[in-house]
């Protein structure tokens, strides 16, 4: 069994068009959310083996804040071909870095993102897969399971839902 966690990178400062675009750093709140969505990750028992994170400024800002959760953060892997990513190139990166980890963590960009996790996944929550349907917003975190035993043959539509989480989501009250 494997388990994929895919996070969008954290809030970034507005394109303004006085910096390019990949090197756009973190907001303020996306400095505060990044380490509550890992310290989720923790609480539920679904702390990664290994991190595939996205080269631009905002996605390694994000994995720097986020492992500050970890009591021993796992290595990341920077990758290139993140950036602007369609869900192939993605899912391609993901068979090819994802090598022995148990528990894969992916921070990246949308669409690209997005439009990975509505591909990858077959069953699990109707609710949240409603929602996660809508967007997958900043700091976001999908969590998939997959009944394969080699990131090599992870395919469409085969895996489990089995939490969509947003900081938003974080801050409801629950029953």
């Amino acid at each position: 069994m494997r388990c994929l966690i895919l996070m969008r990178h954290a809030k970034a400062v507005p394109a303004d068009g006085t910096i390019r675009d990949r090197d756009r750093p973190l907001a303020p709140r996306g400095r505060k959310n990044a380490p509550v969505m890992a310290a989720y990750l923790v609480h539920h028992g679904v702390a990664p083996d290994r991190a595939i994170v996205s080269t631009s400024k905002r996605t390694r800002e994000t994995w720097e804040f986020a492992a500050t959760a970890f009591r021993k953060p796992p290595a990341a892997v920077f990758e290139d071909r993140l950036y602007e990513a369609t869900p192939q190139t993605i899912l391609d990166v993901i068979k090819h870095a994802g090598g022995a980890a148990q528990k894969l963590l992916l921070i990246g960009h949308n669409p690209g993102l997005h439009e990975l996790a509505m591909l990858l996944i077959a069953a699990g929550d109707v609710d949240a897969r409603e929602r996660l349907h809508e967007a997958l917003p900043t700091s976001g975190l999908v969590i998939i399971e997959f009944p394969i035993e080699d990131w090599e043959k992870l395919h469409p539509r085969s895996g489990r839902l089995e939490h969509f989480v947003t900081p938003k989501s974080l801050k409801e009250p629950t029953d």
